[in-house]
C-alpha cells in the first residue's frame, strides 16, 4: 500500500508545485511582456495571474488543485493564441515604414527601400527609395554575420547582389514599438513583431560597421542560379505577405537565422542545428554545408571575410564597393 501512495505524494508534494511554479513564471512573464493597453491593464493582469497561482497552493485536495490548475491553464493558452500581431502600433522611427515587394513578369518591384544617413545610432535622417530589380540580373547572394560582443551571437542577414553593381540587403528582425527597449526575454514572448528590413547596404550595414562599430563579417554564398532567384523570390514573398499578415518574432522558433533556413527552404535537421540557436556560428554551419569558399578552412575564411573600415569612414554612395575592396580575398577569385 506504501508503494501505491508514493505516487500521490510525489505528485502532491514536489511534481504538482514545480510544474505550477514552472508555469506560473512562464504564464507571468507573457502578460507582462504582451501588448497589452493601457499598461495598467498589462501589469494587473500580470500580477493577478501570479496572485492565482500562488493561491492554488492552498487546495489541500489534488484533484480540485489539478482542475482548477488546468482551466488557468487553458484560459491562459486560449488568450495566448488569439492574441493577434498588428501593422498599426507607434513603431521605432527605423521600423516605421515596411518595405513591400511585387513581381511582374521578370521584373521585381521594390518599394520603400531604407536608406537612412546616421549621425549616431539613434541620430538619422530617415530616407526610402523606390527601385525595380530584373531576376535575370541577380548575381550573387552574401551572407552578413554581425557581431557585437562575444562570438556566440551575432545577427545573421542576407543582401542580393545585382550584375549592375546594386545591393538590396534584407535584415529579419524584430519590429519594436518606440515605448519598448530592446529586451532579449521579451523575444520569447508576443512582445516584438516581426520584419523584413529591406534596405540599402550603406544603411543596414553601414550603421554596423561605421556607426556602432562592430564585426562585421560578409561572405559570398556558392548557389546555383536557379537556388538564388528561388531564395530572393521566397524573401519577396514574405516581404509583401507581411503587409497584410503581420507575424510575432520569436528568439527561439523565429528569428533571423531560422527564418533564413526558412525561406531557403532548409531541411529540418539544420533548422534543429545547435548553431542556429547560437547564430555567431551561423556562417560555421553553410561552411559544413559547403554554401561557402571551401578553398580555405573555416578559421581562415572567417578571418579573411571581416569587413574592414578606415577609422572614421561614414557609408556614402560607394559604400558597397568599399566593403568588399576592403576584404583580404577578392570574392570573385574564390
Amino acid at each position: 500500500m506504501t508503494e501505491h501512495k508514493m505516487p500521490a505524494r510525489s505528485l502532491k508534494k514536489w511534481i504538482l508545485p514545480t510544474l505550477t511554479g514552472l508555469f506560473a513564471i512562464y504564464a507571468s512573464a507573457a502578460l507582462y511582456y504582451s501588448t497589452l493597453e493601457p499598461e495598467p491593464l498589462r501589469l494587473g493582469a500580470t500580477a493577478i495571474c501570479a496572485l492565482l497561482f500562488i493561491l492554488t497552493g492552498l487546495i489541500r485536495k489534488t484533484i480540485q488543485r489539478c482542475a482548477i490548475l488546468l482551466g488557468m491553464v487553458t484560459c491562459f493558452f486560449i488568450w495566448f493564441y488569439t492574441d493577434q500581431p498588428s501593422n498599426t502600433r507607434d513603431w521605432a522611427g527605423e521600423y516605421a515604414v515596411l518595405a513591400d515587394a511585387v513581381q511582374e513578369g521578370r521584373i521585381i518591384h521594390v518599394h520603400n527601400i531604407r536608406n537612412f544617413s546616421y549621425k549616431t545610432e539613434s541620430d538619422y535622417t530617415p530616407h526610402y527609395y523606390n527601385a525595380d530589380f530584373n531576376l535575370d540580373h541577380l548575381s550573387s547572394i552574401d551572407l552578413i554575420t554581425s557581431y557585437w560582443s562575444g562570438d556566440s551571437i551575432a545577427h545573421v542577414f542576407l543582401s542580393f547582389g545585382f550584375d549592375d553593381g546594386r545591393h538590396l540587403a534584407v535584415s529579419i528582425e524584430t519590429r519594436r514599438q518606440k515605448k519598448f527597449a530592446y529586451s532579449t526575454i521579451a523575444g520569447f514572448f508576443h512582445h516584438y513583431e516581426l520584419t523584413y528590413v529591406t534596405a540599402d547596404e550603406r544603411d543596414l550595414i553601414g550603421v554596423r560597421t561605421d556607426i556602432r562599430k562592430e564585426r562585421v563579417y560578409l561572405y559570398q554564398l556558392e548557389l546555383s542560379p536557379q537556388t538564388r532567384e528561388a531564395v530572393f523570390k521566397n524573401y519577396l514573398t514574405e516581404i509583401h505577405q507581411l503587409n497584410t499578415q503581420p507575424r510575432w518574432y520569436n528568439t527561439l522558433l523565429d528569428n533571423c537565422t531560422t527564418e533564413i533556413l526558412a525561406r531557403a527552404n532548409a531541411r529540418t535537421r539544420y533548422r534543429l542545428d545547435w548553431r542556429v540557436l547560437l547564430s555567431g556560428y551561423t556562417a560555421s554551419l553553410a561552411y559544413d554545408l559547403e554554401l561557402l569558399n571551401t578553398h580555405y578552412d573555416f578559421a581562415t575564411l572567417h578571418r579573411l571575410s571581416r569587413i574592414i573600415r578606415p577609422e572614421n569612414a561614414t557609408p556614402d554612395e560607394n559604400y558597397s564597393n568599399e566593403i568588399r575592396e576592403s576584404l583580404p580575398i577578392t570574392l570573385a577569385n574564390k
